[in-house]
């Protein structure tokens, strides 16, 4: 009997165009009618629990201590898609505005136990937006949700410690470095490294006696972690500032804290580096896994579509160990020797042509 799931979670990496049941019914030869795809994905539970089963072997395999939890989150663009509690207006960072599409928070898995590092999603959550609300000012309904990102960030933590996933750090820029965050994994015996914003408030020394000041304003070497006192925060921080040039040869500024004390200049570095799988890992299944390319329009089959495009990527992580090439190379494979079959069956319609404007010439 036919994995119908699996047969789609591999048809998205191989899809051109839009990612449809019914053209998927088309390449298997009607073998699954579209009926029967559609059905599964109205049907399909698309739970962190169910994500866990599948990706579980692959991280027990290359599981190490020294593993990073890194968060952060994605908007698939869906601007021409009817709006609903998932695909509706979420503020993007990038464009400095807000955008229709649906929003995914991600538990980014980080070790590297040989050659190569696996870096997979262990759990993830579309934000959902119910409740509505009206701005005074601008008289403007907006959506809300029940709950925040960061409280969704220290549950998807609580998960991969009941797990029994093994990790020592959680990554994460500055919109999750909030003192709740920081508390929380102090409290689990983790560390964490955030890069903060230079509004944050800090203390050198007594945190007792004294003013406190914008973290930009304090008197801190380059380069030099520095033990400091967070205000709201009741954890000693290891506070450094990292000065760089910018590729248009402007001068950078970011400030990295960690609640482990006895970090270098290098393992701030090396260590906070690694939250930029995440955004390869957002690049990826967006062009490999057809993340982007669903004409789904219920919650439901919308939801399924990114829980099978999270897995599309677990697979192509999984591949990468075998091949050794990385995501792009593996699908750029796989569609060459699409183009190459492609390419044949043209030669055969020229052919065709040929022979069809000869006769036509006789007669």
């Amino acid at each position: 009997m036919i994995n119908i799931f699996d047969l789609y979670t591999d048809y998205l990496q191989v899809a051109l165009g839009l990612a449809t049941a019914t053209n998927l019914s088309k390449i298997v030869d009607n073998d699954v009618s579209h009926d029967q795809i559609t059905r599964m994905l109205a049907n399909l539970e698309c739970s962190n629990k169910n994500l866990w089963k599948i990706v579980k072997p692959l991280v027990r395999q290359h599981e190490s201590q020294a593993a990073c939890l890194i968060f952060d989150d994605s908007i698939i663009h869906k601007p021409y898609t009817d709006e609903n509690d998932i695909n509706c207006y979420h503020y993007d960072h990038c464009q400095g505005r807000n955008v229709k599409g649906i929003n995914i928070l991600t538990t980014f898995y980080h070790t590297q136990s040989g050659e190569q590092a696996l870096r997979v999603p262990i759990a993830f959550d579309i934000i959902r937006k119910p409740e509505f609300s009206c701005d005074l000012e601008s008289k403007k309904v907006k959506r809300k949700s029940h709950v925040t990102k960061n409280e969704l960030m220290r549950s998807q933590i609580a998960q991969a410690i009941n797990n029994n996933v093994l990790f020592s750090y959680v990554l994460a820029d500055s919109w999750f470095a909030s003192s709740e965050n920081m508390k929380f994994i102090h409290e689990k015996a983790k560390y964490f490294i955030f890069d903060l914003k230079t509004n944050r408030l800090a203390i050198i020394g007594d945190r007792n006696k004294g003013h406190w000041n914008n973290i930009n304003k304090l008197e801190l070497q380059p380069w030099t972690p520095t033990k400091v006192w967070l205000k709201d925060v009741e954890l000693e921080i290891l506070l450094i500032k990292q000065v760089f040039k910018n590729k248009d040869n402007s001068t950078g500024v970011r400030y990295l804290a960690s609640n482990n004390l006895n970090l270098t200049r290098d393992d701030f570095t090396n260590t906070y580096k690694k939250r930029w799988s995440v955004e390869e890992y957002h690049k990826s299944f967006k062009q490999n896994t057809c993340m982007t390319k669903s004409p789904t329009r219920t919650q439901q089959t919308q939801s399924a579509h990114v829980f099978a495009s999270i897995v599309s990527y677990i697979k192509l992580e999984k591949y990468k160990f075998s091949s050794k090439l990385n995501h792009f190379a593996i699908r750029g494979k796989l569609l060459i020797n699409a183009a190459k079959v492609a390419l044949n069956e043209l030669q055969k319609f020229k052919l065709q042509f040929a022979e069809f404007e000869s006769l036509a010439l006789a007669a």
